[in-house]
């Protein structure tokens, strides 16, 4: 019961990419605690600009950060202070040449970390959990999706003893590879303690490129 396997780990290198491009080998773990070191950087002085993934891609003496963002403007500043200001202390951070992106998520309804970010500070809030979860799952199926589940656990409303709930609409065939679902998981920090939140979208397939047949080889060629 319960062999649960992460929506993200499980698609790696067929419908989902590393959010960590690089190769190391006796340096591994200072260019893991490097990661970490930024990844918490962004995260924190970017808390308001609805971040939903950062992507670091190292080269041989530079660094790629690539932001992924619903609120591009805030994050780039006006005439691109912020962004400066921002590629200046990851530069603090490592001795490599940093070289930071930002790139823009058109809709923020199907990204499941965006939505459960956006949960999270409505029960911070002390809004009914019930009411932001239904509201939540009708934005994101209007938005396009084909499925949608949401769970939440902790002491909702403030309750004695701590309780699991979840809203669900489609589809959401978490067994599929080829299928493409957005997993985002987040904390809510209220009065009463930490309530998870969790957060399934399913929007659609992604059929993988496949390669052409190879002619057969006649009799006496070569290879």
């Amino acid at each position: 019961m319960g062999h649960k396997v992460h929506p993200n780990g499980f698609r790696l290198g067929v419908s989902r990419t590393w959010n960590a491009k690089w190769y190391a080998g006796k340096g591994y773990t200072e260019l893991l605690r490097e990661d970490i070191a930024i990844r918490t950087l962004v995260t924190r002085r970017l808390a308001n600009a609805s971040v939903s993934q950062v992507e670091i891609e190292r080269g041989i003496n530079h660094v790629t950060v690539t932001v992924h963002t619903a609120k591009p403007g805030i994050v780039i500043g006006k005439g691109g202070a912020n962004v400066e200001a921002l590629r200046q202390q990851i530069g603090k951070l490592t001795t490599n040449k940093v070289k930071l992106e930002i790139k823009e998520i058109r809709q923020a309804e199907l990204d499941a970390v965006l939505v459960a970010a956006n949960i999270a500070q409505q029960l911070s809030r002390r809004i009914a959990f019930k009411k932001a979860m239904k509201q939540a799952v009708q934005r994101t199926m209007k938005a396009g999706a084909k499925g949608v589940k949401i769970a939440v656990a902790g002491r909702l409303g403030g309750a004695e003893m701590s309780r699991r709930e979840w809203e669900k609409e489609g589809r959401i065939p978490l067994g599929t590879l080829r299928a493409d679902i957005s997993y985002g998981q987040i904390h809510a920090h209220t009065t009463y303690g930490r309530i998870g939140v969790k957060v399934w979208i399913y929007r659609g397939d992604i059929i993988p490129e496949r390669q052409a047949p190879r002619e057969p080889i006649a009799a006496g060629q070569v290879a």
